[in-house]
């Protein structure tokens, strides 16, 4: 009977520490984007939390991939792949109009590379990462089943963004309107990153990431009724 205690207490402090660790990247992601939704919808403040927005997404993407279970070279090789795939779409994007439609970037992201901010990687990332742990975390069995449902799910999100993000200088469309293939291509970018997530087969990951996502919801859907409804 000792013996069977003595080899629960290392299950259990495991668990406690794990829970330990989720608030504390929790906290992290709940504040910093009540602080940064307080910063832009303040005018006298806005300028400098447009400033903040690259390094809020750098700090997202450490709490992120700090709390991956298992960093290793087959996930930061998946990072790259993102990272990757994500810039590149962007580049065809802007310089071919083939994705998302006529588009350019403001100053709000940051450093660019032929028209396309570096940062833009990163949240290709930050979102497609978080729907695909939200989607391993739903238990749904079928893959195609969790691919097409994160992707939705990132759509929606991206139709919260949209006005915002023209609002905030983060990018402008030629046409001044939001273009239904730009909404087509980011579910269809939706399903190959995600796909690739499904690919590497990763372990039962924590919820800091489906709490990031969440978290992305009220952040744009917030932003959305201040700057655009309110302050219209």
């Amino acid at each position: 009977m000792e013996r069977q205690e003595n080899l629960r207490l290392p299950g259990l402090h495991q668990q406690a520490e794990e829970l330990s660790i989720n608030r504390k990247a929790i906290s992290i992601i709940i504040i910093f984007h009540l602080i940064g939704l307080i910063g832009l919808s303040i005018p006298a403040t806005r300028t400098i939390f447009l400033y903040l927005v690259p390094w809020h997404l750098l700090l997202m993407l450490a709490v992120i991939v700090l709390n991956h279970n298992r960093v290793d070279n087959r996930f930061i090789f998946f990072m790259a792949l993102i990272f990757i795939s994500g810039f590149a779409a962007e580049w065809v994007g802007i310089h071919q109009h083939w994705f998302f439609g006529a588009y350019s970037y403001g100053k709000t992201l940051g450093i660019k590379v032929s028209g396309v901010p570096l940062i833009i990687a990163v949240n290709w990332f930050l979102l497609t990462y978080s729907a695909s742990v939200l989607m391993q975390r739903s238990r749904l069995k079928s893959m195609l089943f969790r691919v097409i449902i994160g992707s939705f799910i990132l759509v929606v999100l991206d139709f919260l963004i949209e006005p915002v993000a023209v609002r905030l200088d983060y990018w402008h469309w030629a046409d001044g309107a939001v273009p239904f293939k730009n909404y087509l291509s980011w579910f269809l970018a939706g399903v190959v990153m995600l796909l690739i997530y499904e690919l590497f087969r990763f372990k039962y990951q924590r919820v800091v990431a489906s709490v990031f996502l969440l978290t992305q919801f009220i952040f744009f859907g917030t932003l959305y009724l201040v700057q655009v409804i309110f302050l219209a």
